[in-house]
């Protein structure tokens, strides 16, 4: 047996890919996944088909020497998607009051072309990374005070591995192959840039792990039981994460999120975690 991406291949699953592939040379790596996860049942808990979880899979057997994926379709490099800035995102009224003297916070999961592309445009213009695409299992929220927009954040697929998580779960390899969707990463934390709301930041996390679990299982069939994110430590003290009770468990080693490299890539953060539930350590361990 060998495991990717938290299933186990046998000797015959292999062939059967190596099979299917000598069967038909312009078979699309898309049709491929998709007809891999139909033979072997490979579903989500909600019913779909983890095509995307298996087509990653496929690429690491291909890293791995163990199959010789068909080419390719994709004959250039894909550009990193921009979102000119418009008026639509242009500063709104400020807001200086403290937390406990706006009208009420709430979270509303974006949905719908309109209201996904203005998300993207707000993040893309001020936040300090950026807009990035975020693969898999995600939900974006738009964050309202009353009928004011004062925040966008996103949760989606965790890091691959983290020395310092691994140690807090407590998980061996396998229960983390086996159970790691069951951890979620906030991956986009803004607080658009006219809003000065003490407290405001920590409400909204607070807010998010009480309605992400339900707002994941209706999605996707499932409740996550541990929330994930990291915090540049040079720019930012992860304050309103503390304040939230997130807590402080380690630092990046620097590689990216999805990195198999060991290289440093990238600014080693700090490693903030958040259990949605207390029995989470028994539940990933499983």
């Amino acid at each position: 047996m060998t495991i990717y991406c938290a299933r186990d291949f046998s000797v015959e699953d292999i062939q059967t890919i190596r099979d299917l592939i000598a069967q038909d040379q312009r078979l699309q790596r898309s049709a491929l996944s998709r007809k891999l996860c139909q033979l072997w049942g490979w579903t989500k808990p909600n019913g779909e088909l983890k095509d995307m979880t298996c087509r990653v899979a496929l690429l690491r057997m291909q890293a791995d020497g163990l199959i010789e994926l068909p080419p390719s379709r994709i004959g250039v490099v894909r550009k990193r998607a921009h979102f000119p800035s418009t008026c639509a995102s242009d500063a709104q009224t400020p807001i200086r009051q403290p937390v406990h003297e706006l009208p009420r916070v709430t979270l509303q999961v974006v949905s719908g072309k309109t209201t996904s592309l203005l998300w993207n445009e707000y993040v893309a213009r001020y936040h300090y990374l950026g807009y990035a695409a975020m693969s898999g299992s995600q939900i974006r929220y738009n964050v309202f005070a009353g009928e004011q927009l004062v925040a966008c954040i996103s949760f989606c697929a965790c890091a691959w591995k983290l020395k310092d998580r691994e140690r807090f779960i407590g998980w061996s390899e396998q229960q983390r192959q086996k159970n790691l969707q069951l951890v979620i990463n906030n991956a986009r934390f803004l607080v658009l840039p006219w809003i000065q709301s003490k407290g405001l930041a920590s409400k909204i996390l607070a807010l998010a792990a009480r309605q992400l679990p339900k707002d994941w299982k209706h999605r996707y069939g499932f409740e996550p039981v541990l929330l994930e994110t990291f915090v540049e430590y040079e720019r930012h003290k992860g304050t309103c994460y503390k304040a939230a009770n997130w807590v402080n468990v380690g630092r990046t080693a620097g590689r990216g999120k999805k990195s198999t490299s060991h290289k440093v890539l990238i600014p080693a953060k700090d490693i903030w975690l958040y259990p949605l539930r207390k029995n989470f350590s028994t539940l990933l361990c499983k």
